[in-house]
């Protein structure tokens, strides 16, 4: 199974996560399927690939909690049913 979710990266006290479609079974540094996205906390910065992200969705990726608020900030899950609109 394919999750959506924070990779560590930076130096101590000044953590930026890349977001990672990556298998489940991975550890949190392991390796990835594919970089989706960039989220800095510090500078509250945010950059997804909205489309790459819509394809792992649509395939059954599931998103962790603070991935969730990201996409849900981002608006990206309105893009998401309307897609789903689409495809049904």
């Amino acid at each position: 199974m394919v999750k959506l979710r924070l990779k560590r990266c930076g130096r101590k006290q000044r953590a930026v996560y890349r977001i990672v479609a990556i298998d489940v079974r991975s550890r949190r540094e392991g390796k990835d399927l594919r970089k989706v996205g960039f989220y800095d906390p510090m500078k509250n910065q945010t950059y997804l690939n909205v489309p790459v992200i819509l394809y792992f969705l649509e395939k059954g990726a599931q998103p962790t909690g603070t991935v969730q608020n990201l996409l849900k900030k981002a608006e990206v899950f309105k893009e998401f049913s309307s897609n789903q609109m689409k495809f049904n």
